[in-house]
């Protein structure tokens, strides 16, 4: 997506995900910045000085990373899950080139992925059994300022938060967010004119390796302080695939968002809804329909130039039947997480409180060893470098 920064003095491109509208607004201060990839929500921001390699013919290739640990304490946990853990978060290094007319980007190392109402998976476990030790890379072939293709392991168009916990504003990812694919392999083409941008993608949806998924983005930047955008995608045909990255439901869904992103000094906030439907699959054991609605609401404040507040709410209904979206067929849930951040040049650190409930749940389907109770709490701190 390329979205155009007004009364910054200057106009800046940036093709990524529908995340990037709610990053470039927030980031309009460091438009310096000579990092593109990997895309960040504030109040968490890039090293603004990365190691740079000059590779003759090449041009410049700036190396990145991110190393992160995090520690958290919950209640009412799940079978396999832990009352309180301490794991890394991040170790992952990004190499990339991001002018010219040949660009790439790289992204390798191990990671966590802690999202509300999910049993917490170790690092090494999630980098294992969802995108392996290079979850990103794709080069880019870039003609014009205005288009371009890419091409490789892409982060997903669809939703509000990225995948990767230094990202975001929240340590942990959200409930809308866990409907959504986060990597896909595929290949994505991007055009923007005036105010307008779009995106257009051939993709394997949930890491299926089987390119049936359609997904695009079109984002209209009304003025410098809002964004609207709409993205959508799903899978054109019926895919038996299922794996820790490819659930059998998500992979033959359907996902739409309506995103709008508001930003005035020091505060951010970004409603969205987000709509997503699975058809029925009988020769898939799937009888009936399902579907679920999400409002979610991202925001953040900037108390000083070091200290932010970040918070996130959310309300997910399911349709009833017997197909199970959430914690059972017609299901509900709303969360709220509350995340303070300091930063002091590449140091960060930040705490976290996250709370989930649930309603009309399915026995067993839940919280707790028996997953009979409706609601958790988990508090998180994390810190690290992004160097």
């Amino acid at each position: 997506m390329k979205i155009y920064i007004k009364g910054s003095g200057r106009r800046m491109a940036v093709f990524g995900s529908a995340a990037a509208v709610l990053t470039l607004l927030a980031a309009v201060p460091a438009l310096a910045d000579p990092m593109k990839m990997p895309a960040m929500t504030a109040p968490l921001a890039a090293n603004p000085n990365p190691s740079r390699v000059d590779a003759g013919p090449l041009g410049e290739i700036y190396i990145t990373g991110a190393v992160t640990g995090l520690g958290y304490v919950q209640n009412k946990r799940l079978g396999g899950d832990k009352t309180a853990r301490a794991d890394f978060s991040n170790a992952q290094v990004f190499i990339q080139k991001n002018e010219g007319l040949f660009q790439f980007f790289i992204q390798a190392g191990g990671y966590s992925i802690p999202t509300i109402g999910v049993p917490y998976a170790e690092a090494n476990d999630t980098t294992k059994s969802t995108f392996g030790v290079v979850p990103q890379a794709y080069v880019k072939i870039a003609p014009s300022e205005n288009f371009s293709i890419m091409a490789g392991k892409l982060p997903t168009l669809i939703g509000a938060e990225y995948t990767f916990s230094f990202q975001n504003t929240n340590i942990t990812r959200g409930a809308l967010w866990n409907q959504e694919n986060a990597v896909s392999r595929g290949v994505q083409l991007n055009y923007a004119a005036g105010p307008l941008s779009a995106s257009i993608s051939v993709n394997d949806g949930f890491y299926s390796e089987e390119y049936s998924w359609l997904t695009g983005l079109l984002a209209y930047t009304v003025d410098e302080n809002n964004v609207l955008a709409v993205a959508a995608g799903g899978n054109t045909s019926e895919s038996e695939k299922t794996s820790s990255a490819t659930p059998l439901l998500a992979n033959n869904s359907q996902i739409y968002n309506l995103i709008w992103t508001y930003t005035s000094g020091p505060l951010m906030l970004m409603p969205y809804y987000q709509y997503t439907k699975v058809d029925a699959m009988p020769s898939k054991g799937v009888p009936d329909n399902g579907s679920t609605s999400g409002f979610a609401l991202l925001g953040k404040y900037s108390l000083s130039e070091n200290f932010n507040i970040a918070g996130r709410a959310e309300y997910i209904t399911t349709n009833k039947g017997t197909t199970n979206l959430l914690y059972g067929a017609g299901s509900k849930a709303m969360t709220l997480t509350l995340t303070p951040t300091y930063q002091a040049k590449t140091f960060f650190v930040r705490g976290e409180l996250a709370y989930i409930k649930a309603s009309e749940i399915a026995p067993g389907s839940a919280f707790g060893l028996t997953g009979n109770e409706r609601g958790q709490t988990r508090a998180l701190v994390e810190t690290g470098f992004l160097f």
